[in-house]
């Protein structure tokens, strides 16, 4: 008996001490946007975009190109006109409003709805963009973009 109660302590501790381990490691956070705003995708400057795949566009402002994924599958951006619309966060609306960093409640939609929420936004370089431009099933130019908040 002394030996079931000492073994189903030790699982116990060994139990304890791995839920405890696994409550104290790092997450991953939801969203990580770029940090300075003056390094965001300004939406008011794009002058090309490519719809990648469902889930991945390419989008440049001059010199800048950027990544952009998103939450999950947006199919309908490869249907109706070639139309992009970026929507800046509410709370940068106020500040940066045509700012895209990557930040919870910015979204990308084309004439069709609904809108496709944006999970993050990076820099990458001209042959990353090239490559993945490449093999855009869309394309379009920054012309369709708000110049007014």
């Amino acid at each position: 008996m002394k030996a079931v109660t000492v073994h189903l302590l030790a699982l116990s501790l060994a139990a304890a001490a791995s839920a405890a381990s696994a409550q104290t490691s790092p997450k991953t956070p939801a969203y990580t946007p770029l940090r300075p705003v003056s390094d965001c995708l300004r939406t008011d400057r794009i002058n090309e975009w490519h719809v990648v795949n469902s889930r991945t566009l390419t989008v440049s402002n001059g010199p800048n190109r950027f990544l952009v994924k998103l939450q999950a599958a947006c199919p309908q951006l490869s249907y109706g006109p070639p139309t992009l619309r970026f929507q800046s966060s509410k709370a940068n609306q106020g500040t940066a409003p045509f700012s895209i960093c990557g930040e919870a409640g910015e979204s990308v939609r084309s004439m069709q709805p609904p809108p496709c929420p944006i999970q993050s936004v990076s820099r990458i370089d001209k042959a990353t963009f090239d490559k993945l431009s490449a093999h855009a099933k869309r394309n379009g130019s920054g012309a369709d973009q708000p110049t007014q908040p």
